[in-house]
């Protein structure tokens, strides 16, 4: 009943976002523990809209924005995609390396080791979308979402910066100083939950488990809810870690450091488990873009030679793009993850608005019939579009 809002759980959270939660919580301490949950709601409002158009129509919301709004839509959707791509297929081969390499050091050269062990990730997740389709991708993620999850969430209870601060961070929304940098950690910090173009995904997955009609709405918001509910967990966890240390250093090598810094108040095992619980985190964020991905990309190209009908993974599209994004990236494993991660964190910045603007479009009576948008969800599209548009110009 929750597996596609476990993959969204376990997809949208990589090296970006244990970086930016961790960094967020060593400069502004708990305070900003209602960031995370308010990053994950907005989440939640997109990819609600979403299942709701596609449950009213049987179409994917890239199928319903073409036949609505012309095919114009795919072709600016897919330079877009492409480049997205090619970003993010890099910040996951590099998390994934450096991850391993921390693991297994057997190279003397950490550069090495990061490209070695990046294309061996990038070679095990297109065997195991090949070979097991989606239903051994649905197990795979599981575990490794299961490993991360109970991983960061002991940690940080080991860790426990004290209920009252806790507490007071959820229920008291305040935003401390940090020498001017308060806001942008926290936008920083809303915007980095929950993924991005990957939203979208969520589609895919309902159809693969079968879901159609508006009677199948109350499984999917369940189902949302529990994954973003894991997610905002995780986003406090990661927070509460960085607020009882200070840590210097940045992107995927974070977790080295933070794993490092860990060995002092819990010994040899907390390093060793939070490495693992680190790799199950990268690792399925690989596996998710990887297996959901593709799907994007035939969708798009088939709507743009005028085709119908649903895409799946026996697709040639389909097949192409698996083995594109998991070879044409590697080139920017020679470059510093850190301008990596900020090319994708400004991409992803500019899909967000763009996705709310759609679905406020979209999803409207004589559009979408009893998927239309009521007032709650419209009020939570607005906020979501203001808070995004005011990040991506920021």
């Amino acid at each position: 009943m929750i597996g596609p809002g476990l993959l969204v759980a376990a997809t949208g959270v990589g090296a970006g976002d244990l970086a930016t939660a961790t960094f967020t919580g060593s400069q502004l301490g708990t305070a900003v523990l209602w960031a995370v949950v308010v990053g994950a709601a907005l989440k939640f409002a997109l990819n609600e809209g979403l299942a709701r158009w596609q449950l009213a129509t049987g179409t994917t919301l890239l199928e319903g924005a073409v036949a609505r709004l012309g095919r114009g839509v795919a072709w600016l959707f897919l330079p877009y995609l492409l480049l997205w791509s090619l970003v993010v297929g890099g910040a996951m081969m590099s998390a994934c390396g450096v991850a391993l390499h921390a693991i297994a050091p057997v190279f003397d050269d950490p550069a090495r080791g990061k490209l070695v062990f990046g294309v061996a990730s990038s070679a095990a997740g297109v065997a195991l979308v090949l070979a097991g389709g989606y239903r051994l991708f649905e197990r795979m993620m599981a575990i490794c979402a299961g490993l991360m999850f109970v991983v960061i969430v002991v940690t940080a209870a080991l860790l426990w910066p004290g209920t009252g601060e806790v507490v007071s961070g959820l229920v008291v929304p305040r935003i401390p100083d940090a020498g001017g940098q308060g806001i942008t950690w926290t936008t920083a910090l809303i915007g980095g939950i929950g993924g991005t173009v990957t939203v979208l995904c969520y589609g895919y997955w309902i159809r693969e488990e079968g879901r159609a009609g508006m009677e199948e709405l109350r499984v999917c918001r369940i189902d949302l809810g529990v994954g973003y509910a894991m997610t905002a967990v995780f986003g406090m966890c990661m927070v509460m870690i960085g607020s009882t240390m200070e840590i210097e250093g940045g992107g995927a090598g974070l977790i080295v450091s933070l794993a490092d810094r860990l060995e002092q108040p819990l010994g040899p095992a907390g390093r060793w488990a939070l490495l693992l619980g680190a790799l199950g985190a990268v690792f399925s964020s690989l596996l998710g873009v990887w297996q959901a991905v593709p799907y994007l990309f035939a969708d798009v190209t088939q709507q743009i030679a005028g085709r119908s009908g649903p895409v799946d993974e026996r697709s040639r599209a389909y097949r192409f793009y698996l083995l594109a994004i998991a070879t044409a990236p590697v080139a920017t494993l020679l470059v510093s993850f850190k301008q990596v991660q900020k090319v994708y964190a400004i991409t992803g910045a500019l899909f967000m608005p763009l996705l709310a603007v759609t679905l406020l479009v979209l999803n409207r009576r004589a559009w979408a019939g009893d998927g239309q948008n009521r007032p709650l969800g419209t009020a939570a599209l607005l906020v979501t579009l203001a808070f995004f548009v005011y990040l991506a110009i920021g």
